[in-house]
């Protein structure tokens, strides 16, 4: 990290608000409900209305699976966006970065009702989502919608759900449409791994279990590029150390019921067949290194054209993407993303 992003990093981490807004009885699309859901926050910035009292410049990032809104303070993202005179600046933009249900500091089941915690699903999320937007933060309108992963899918439902409360959408390493596939099978192999350890207990252990570490295995192998994986294993022993380290860290940071949670929300997840719905503007984002969203599956060049006024980006491979994780890497796809959001301010207020 440079000195200048490391007091930029230092300087939003201590600016904005963060707090928790707390939705009494949330009922789940399951049928459960929650007598007190938490929605941990953190916002940049401060949002400016116009005359008519309609919020202009909040913008909703989301994370994902495993993530929390704290993420996007990462130098990677925030030291490419929110700085002075850059695309989301934060003496501009009023910036939103919750923690999604599940996860960070929101309410989930690690919290202390294990596998008796609500089945929620990315409807759920989402419906959050909105309540903490409108209901929490007062604000009644978007100017953007953009997510990475798990959040980048939930960016898609925004738009299907709520066309008009957003000017645009940025989805950022996903597909607009239901999991399947090779995307499906890793995560059911994940969520196997933890439900048939005898050490899980029906979620009810004292120490987590051993299935854990091999669900991890599985999340990492997905996450991962391998040009990256080189760089950082370039011998035997070196990628033998760095992948211990790596889930020997995970393994301590991850409680089982939560990661199963989060990765079995996706189970209801399928935008397609609603994309007509989509008014905003959509900047959707992919890279050719992707092992979770495989751009020679066809799908994006399939289904984007049913998105009016939408536009697809795939980068290539290099020694800037990422695999997955070029989501959060700003800097390789900053190039487009900030013409897109210039077209936002200059079109009419809706």
């Amino acid at each position: 990290m440079t000195p200048a992003s490391f007091l930029l990093v230092a300087a939003l981490a201590a600016q904005g608000d963060t707090a928790s807004f707390v939705v009494n009885d949330f009922r789940f699309a399951s049928g459960e409900t929650l007598p007190r859901l938490r929605l941990h926050y953190r916002t940049l910035g401060h949002p400016r209305r116009d005359p008519a009292g309609v919020v202009r410049n909040a913008v909703l990032i989301l994370h994902g699976t495993g993530g929390s809104g704290g993420q996007f303070l990462s130098p990677l993202f925030a030291s490419e966006l929110y700085g002075s005179g850059q695309p989301l600046d934060t003496t501009a933009y009023y910036v939103i970065l919750p923690d999604n249900i599940g996860h960070g500091r929101s309410s989930k089941p690690s919290d202390g009702l294990h596998a008796r915690f609500p089945h929620y699903a990315y409807a759920d999320m989402v419906a959050a989502q909105y309540r903490l937007v409108v209901e929490g933060l007062r604000v009644n309108h978007l100017r953007l919608v953009m997510g990475t992963s798990m959040g980048c899918m939930h960016s898609w439902l925004w738009a299907e759900r709520y066309p008009d409360f957003m000017d645009g959408v940025v989805p950022l390493a996903c597909l607009p449409t239901q999991i399947a596939g090779r995307n499906r099978m890793w995560r059911r192999m994940l969520i196997d791994d933890i439900r048939t350890d005898p050490d899980w207990k029906g979620g009810e252990y004292t120490t987590q279990p051993r299935g854990l570490r091999a669900a991890l295995q599985l999340l990492f192998t997905a996450g991962s590029a391998p040009l990256v994986q080189q760089r950082v294993g370039p011998t035997r022993d070196s990628a033998d150390a760095y992948i211990t380290n790596w889930l020997d860290t995970r393994f301590a940071q991850t409680d089982a019921n939560d990661l199963l949670y989060q990765v079995d929300a996706s189970r209801d997840y399928d935008p397609s067949g609603a994309l007509d719905r989509v008014r905003a503007p959509v900047l959707a984002i992919n890279s050719a290194d992707d092992f979770i969203n495989p751009p020679e599956l066809g799908v994006m060049e399939r289904l984007i054209p049913k998105v009016q006024g939408a536009r697809y980006v795939l980068i290539p491979t290099s020694d800037r993407t990422r695999g997955h994780g070029t989501h959060t890497a700003a800097a390789v796809w900053k190039e487009y993303f900030t013409p897109f959001l210039t077209g936002l301010e200059q079109r009419p207020a809706l």
